[in-house]
């Protein structure tokens, strides 16, 4: 029986791909920042552990708790929507901190385990804003491209000691919180200079013609996490296939 742990699994992605392997039998190892035990069915396969992907302590606290892993799923982040002019250079770090930082933070403390073993998983959550320029979204994009060429480049040299590296990338999926897990206002990013560039581009984003759900991102985790053909992007959610697709 395998084991996955997943960071981000208070809600969203996180908390659905987690039900999805344990609906698949494995063992999972549900993190996050504030455990919750209520929002997972209980099971003898789950556990809930605390982890802020920030914290160089808080990392070595949560892998020692957790054991041997066969797979790590790199689901924590932040978001942030606004003009790049107003969004605060701290914004900036901060969605770094988390989106960037803190995969590299996790992907490279689970790395001596899976060059012993010689073999393992590392998955990469990032976002269609990867797949075309998207407005509004200049921060956050850069916190997230920045993990595409990072985990494109680390498959070649984990995969010399038998391990994989995948990047899934979610579409839009309003039924998320991504504009409730950041402590910065959105209208606070849109100046009123911006606001004729800004409005009609809120008004798509409140109909969209394809949405991504949970599951989606969960299903692509879980094809990414076994697959052995060697593609390298799974992207999730049918907007994001499209745009994977038109590229």
């Amino acid at each position: 029986m395998k084991t996955v742990l997943i960071t981000g699994c208070s809600s969203g992605y996180g908390l659905e791909t987690a039900r999805h392997f344990l609906d698949q039998g494995w063992n999972v190892i549900a993190t996050m920042r504030t455990p919750r035990e209520d929002v997972l069915p209980r099971s003898e396969r789950l556990r809930v552990l605390a982890l802020d992907v920030t914290s160089a302590d808080s990392i070595a606290a949560a892998l020692a708790a957790a054991g041997p892993i066969d797979v790590l799923v790199n689901n924590a982040g932040i978001g942030t929507v606004g003009a790049f002019e107003a969004t605060p250079m701290a914004q900036v770090r901060k969605l770094f901190e988390t989106n960037t930082f803190g995969v590299m933070a996790m992907t490279q403390a689970v790395i001596p385990q899976f060059r012993a073993q010689r073999s393992g998983v590392i998955v990469n959550v990032t976002s269609s804003v990867t797949l075309t320029p998207m407005p509004l979204a200049a921060a956050y994009t850069a916190s997230k491209q920045a993990i595409e060429g990072f985990t494109g480049s680390l498959a070649h040299e984990l995969g010399y000691f038998g391990a994989r590296v995948k990047l899934v990338e979610p579409g839009y999926a309003p039924t998320t919180r991504f504009a409730h897990n950041t402590d910065i206002n959105i209208a606070d990013l849109i100046p009123a200079a911006y606001a004729p560039f800004a409005d009609p581009i809120f008004a798509a984003f409140a109909h969209p013609p394809l949405v991504t759900k949970e599951s989606d991102v969960a299903e692509a985790v879980w094809r990414a996490a076994n697959d052995l053909t060697g593609q390298l992007h799974f992207p999730a959610g049918p907007d994001a296939v499209a745009l994977a697709r038109a590229a």
